[in-house]
């Protein structure tokens, strides 16, 4: 089977092989990875070094006389004083030597083939406006493609670079850029972090380059990199690597295919990625359709419209997403679940929370609040059901306060310390908790006590304005990164009120109340969180809304669980499908 019947006759699999990235920091949204086409891009490099991408041409001169013409090429550069006479390179063993290579081939040290680790140095004083300056983040991971060409009157440089001539084949030795491998078209100066290699014997640059790039060299790097902070190949390592060689004229035959391949997993690429983006937006645009409803029967209307399309439409993990933030806005809307007009109404509950805040003035038990000013309904983001009532934050909770801005002492054990990272939508992770001594916790919870069904709300880092309701008897201390809401738990519902805080409106006011976004991690302003404009529905309706979205995103997690499950089995068939064309 050829490589291109490979791709067609599979073309299911390579593009339906996805794979959600988990990214840095908090948060779930990954972003998607195409890994059914890295795979086979991948596997294309893979079957070239091992000479099974083209055929054999019995007419091409076997590798073992290249070698011998290298050989004699190096001897004259050292007779002429070009290069210093190399340390003889040790012999490959049987052992070195990972698969059987087709005939005419021969395995080879990188050193012996190339000039690696030899290259002259640059000054700022060498360069001229128009010297192309080369740095890893030029060069596109994964692809190699350039993605800057900057010259030094755009970056100057102030210590040394690498130089390097057209042709050069110029190579990342830091990790995790070991696949950032090009060939240049003109001369230029490079960051020490890269390696420019000249070849011998009129070897093929663009070989060379697939070579670096293949899989089997990329492992090997990997596992011989040293160094904790940035980890690179060292130049020993790279100098003993053993790779494949093969004739010049297949070199050029290997390298137009493989040009010919990429350039159908780039256009297969774009296809997955547009289609992607295009479902995407499509689910986003018929979601909006439901909280933009006028009335029930609008909304009932729209909702069926998209049931019809369920099975297509939440496809990915990313439109499950979406669906799930859609429940949670209808739900703060008042329309996601019927009003029962026998409900007293939350104008009512508001007069009995004011009674029970004053008699715990009255009693000590809480500070008297500092009034805020009355909401007009310019201010309210949206229309209510009857029944509902828009109110500050601080109206429907007896506390809303931080952790101790004490830096922490941290030990082996004792009393849980509680911080943003054990926060997440709807999670309280107290299993992601570090400890503090009996003494510094006393200090910690003055005035500050944390208890079962309060609500901890992130206020740093990437995950601010996530929410989750205490679920636990657990004793602990908070830290000032996490903010504590005690909500007038008599008449408000936690599970509510955590379900507002995570929505779409509630996360919208934790943005707007963060303070210092793009100069540091951001920091979600305490005071202002006490002036949210919540939506607020009756007792009982609070109840059934907490229940419907929890029915809800249990389907959405079944969902999401038969996704992942279903993307399983496609990586799986993409790996087989690899090591059948392998083996």
């Amino acid at each position: 089977m050829t490589v291109e019947k490979l791709i067609t006759d599979h073309i299911d699999i390579w593009s339906s092989a996805l794979q959600t990235r988990s990214t840095a920091g908090r948060g779930s949204n990954g972003k998607i990875d195409l890994y059914g086409i890295k795979k086979l891009r991948e596997l294309i490099l893979e079957l070239a070094v091992r000479g099974k991408l083209v055929p054999q041409d019995p007419n091409d001169e076997p590798a073992s006389e290249l070698l011998k013409r290298i050989a004699a090429e190096k001897a004259e550069l050292v007779k002429q004083g070009k290069i210093k006479k190399q340390k003889p390179l040790p012999e490959i063993s049987e052992g070195e030597k990972p698969f059987e290579l087709p005939e005419g081939w021969e395995w080879v040290r990188l050193g012996f083939i190339t000039n690696y680790g030899e290259c002259d140095k640059a000054e700022p004083t060498d360069a001229d406006a128009d010297t192309w300056i080369v740095e890893l983040e030029d060069i596109e991971k994964s692809t190699s493609r350039l993605l800057n060409r900057v010259t030094f009157s755009e970056r100057p440089f102030k210590s040394s670079k690498n130089k390097f001539n057209k042709n050069d084949v110029l190579y990342g030795k830091l990790r995790p850029y070991l696949d950032k491998v090009l060939v240049a078209d003109d001369s230029g100066v490079c960051t020490t972090e890269i390696i420019p290699i000249k070849v011998y014997g009129n070897i093929l640059p663009g070989y060379l380059r697939l070579l670096l790039k293949s899989p089997r060299f990329i492992a090997y790097a990997n596992e011989s990199t040293h160094g904790m902070n940035l980890p690179r190949l060292g130049t020993d390592k790279a100098i003993n690597a053993v790779v494949e060689l093969t004739a010049i004229s297949e070199q050029l035959r290997i390298v137009n295919k493989v040009d010919e391949l990429m350039s159908l997993c780039d256009q297969l690429e774009q296809q997955s990625l547009t289609s992607l983006e295009a479902h995407q937006q499509l689910v986003e645009t018929l979601l909006a359709m439901l909280t933009d409803s006028q009335n029930a029967e609008e909304l009932a209307e729209n909702w069926a419209r998209i049931s019809q399309h369920f099975d297509t439409l939440f496809t990915t993990e990313a439109s499950i997403d979406v669906l799930k933030q859609t429940i949670l806005q209808l739900a703060v809307m008042g329309k996601l679940v019927p009003q029962d007009p026998n409900d007293e109404p939350a104008s009512e509950l508001l007069k009995r929370i004011e009674q029970e805040k004053a008699q715990l003035v009255k009693e000590g038990k809480i500070k008297k609040q500092k009034p805020l000013p009355l909401i007009n309904d310019d201010e309210k983001p949206y229309e209510l059901p009857e029944g509902w009532e828009t109110v500050y934050m601080q109206d429907i909770s007896e506390l809303i306060t931080d952790g101790t801005h004490q830096t922490p002492k941290y030990t082996e054990s004792g009393r849980p310390f509680v911080s943003a990272q054990c926060v997440k939508p709807f999670k309280f992770m107290p299993e992601n908790c570090r400890f503090v001594s009996e003494d510094d916790y006393q200090q910690y919870i003055k005035n500050r006590k944390p208890e079962l069904n309060d609500i901890l709300l992130s206020r740093v880092g990437a995950g601010i304005g996530e929410s989750a309701v205490i679920d636990s008897d657990l004793e602990f201390a908070i830290y000032v990164s996490t903010g504590l809401i005690k909500p007038m738990k008599r008449n408000i519902n936690s599970h509510y009120l955590v379900l507002w805080l995570n929505s779409p409106i509630g996360r919208e006011f934790s943005s707007k109340y963060t303070y210092g976004k793009g100069v540091s991690q951001g920091n979600l302003n305490l005071s202002l969180i006490r002036s949210f404009l919540v939506s607020l529905p009756p007792r009982l309706e609070q109840e059934r809304i907490v229940s419907r979205v929890n029915e809800l995103f249990s389907i959405c997690d079944i969902l999401k669980s038969r996704l992942q499950s279903a993307q399983q089995t496609q990586l799986h068939l993409a790996d087989a499908l690899t090591d059948a064309a392998l083996n």
